[in-house]
């Protein structure tokens, strides 16, 4: 089964983090899965994934002194493998699982996700349980050493052939729930040695489950000495810590992008962390509307889609306006979202950046402006410092479609406020 066959594109989808935290429930997921089934589908959003800590009990209960409770109830089964907590998800009472909302958010024609933790659990491994397909019990796997510096569920996992059939059991059981996709948390900046191992013993497990699924990693960065690692292995990767709606981030990751410009290619995606759009945060008790001004939310979604990211929604859908859904459904700037369509920083200073693409496919060609600074500021490029052939008889934009022109000098110039920017097509 080759990985790529099942993240041709950069994946678009849903993630219940920003807005739920360790809190959401089954009723909420059913909702937000039925607006992408009806507003967001046919623009290629498909991914609905659960985030942290689905299988805890009272997750989210103790926000004010805890995000992670430590070593509270976990729902497990008799191999030490985490089922979802049925308070949070009744359908999955009974050893069901998460099947049952699986197979409901597959029925809408979109596609199934989970977030799991790097390793074993903790309490597997005090109580000594069993392991599916091996005589050892948690504890002969664990690494008591390898542990999360941020959340208290899990220890790593020995390269060992019992390590592997732990791993291969739990992905039996999310083939057998119908995953399509795997987020795995505490592995992707190789904080821990065996981390790398793991990945690999992840990707081994996927292939064994005979299921395609989506192997995404986090949290970032991860590290571009490693970036033959990622691509071999898996199909997403963070290249920042967790991405919130704030200025400095958004600029910073125009240096990320820079670095792993040259890395976007089928089924190989560095990831910019998902889209702080729309309601946020009532899961961490501040309910908001996005920080990111509009011109920066046009210039975080014209970077990801030229760049080649995934696409992942953190907010309340259900909550989205007419604007914001505006962004989301732009055909034309999604066109950009594909390996097909070769990114190309030109220029990045502390005032702006100018990036091209080329659709090979298509021969469509692309320049982006963007303005940097905290203020109104005009940003110019010479079509000769771009390298992109005869100067076209006119430039669309994409958000707008106004029309623009290359001037008499060979200069292509936009009038930009603070953070703005403009995307052209030709």
């Amino acid at each position: 089964m080759d990985k790529n066959l099942c993240a041709k594109t950069p994946p678009m989808g849903w993630n219940s983090y920003d807005y739920y935290d360790t809190t959401v429930n089954e009723a909420q997921v059913r909702a937000n899965a039925e607006y992408m089934a009806k507003h967001l589908k046919d623009f290629g959003w498909e991914y609905i994934v659960v985030d942290i800590q689905w299988y805890a009990h009272g997750a989210g209960s103790m926000r004010d002194k805890h995000q992670y409770i430590p070593f509270s109830q976990l729902e497990m089964d008799e191999y030490s493998r985490l089922l979802p907590d049925p308070e949070r998800f009744p359908s999955s009472a009974n050893g069901a699982g998460f099947k049952p909302l699986a197979d409901y958010i597959h029925s809408l024609g979109l596609k199934f996700g989970i977030h799991i933790m790097r390793g074993v659990p903790r309490i597997a491994a005090h109580n000594h349980t069993a392991i599916k397909g091996s005589t050892v019990t948690a504890d002969e796997i664990a690494i008591p050493n390898s542990i999360c510096w941020w959340n208290p569920d899990m220890y790593g996992v020995t390269d060992t052939a019992d390590g592997q059939a732990y791993y291969d059991s739990i992905f039996e059981l999310y083939a057998r729930w119908g995953v399509d996709f795997i987020k795995c948390d505490d592995i992707c900046r190789l904080d821990q040695p065996s981390a790398r191992y793991e990945t690999e013993m992840l990707a081994k497990a996927i292939q064994k489950s005979g299921r395609p699924m989506v192997l995404s990693l986090s949290p970032g960065p991860a590290k571009i000495d490693w970036a033959w690692h990622y691509e071999t292995y898996a199909n997403m990767w963070r290249i920042t810590d967790d991405f919130w709606d704030n200025w400095k981030l958004l600029k910073d990751m125009f240096h990320r992008c820079e670095i792993w410009q040259r890395h976007v290619s089928e089924g190989c995606f560095p990831d910019c962390d998902m889209l702080p759009l729309g309601y946020l945060g009532k899961g961490f008790g501040e309910e908001r509307m996005t920080r990111f001004t509009k011109e920066e939310q046009r210039t975080m979604m014209t970077m990801w889609c030229l760049f080649g990211s995934p696409l992942m929604l953190g907010c309340e859908m259900t909550k989205l306006d007419d604007w914001t859904l505006s962004l989301l459904t732009n055909k034309e700037i999604l066109a950009m979202l594909t390996p097909k369509c070769i990114p190309h920083q030109i220029c990045l200073n502390d005032s702006k950046a100018v990036w091209t693409a080329h659709n090979a496919e298509t021969d469509a060609s692309y320049l982006a402006l963007f303005n940097l600074s905290d203020e109104p500021a005009p940003v110019s490029v010479s079509w000769k410092e771009l390298q992109m052939g005869m100067v076209p008889e006119r430039l669309t934009e994409l958000w707008t479609h106004e029309y623009a022109c290359v001037d008499a000098a060979g200069m292509v110039t936009a009038a930009l406020p603070a953070h703005g920017s403009v995307v052209y097509k030709w």
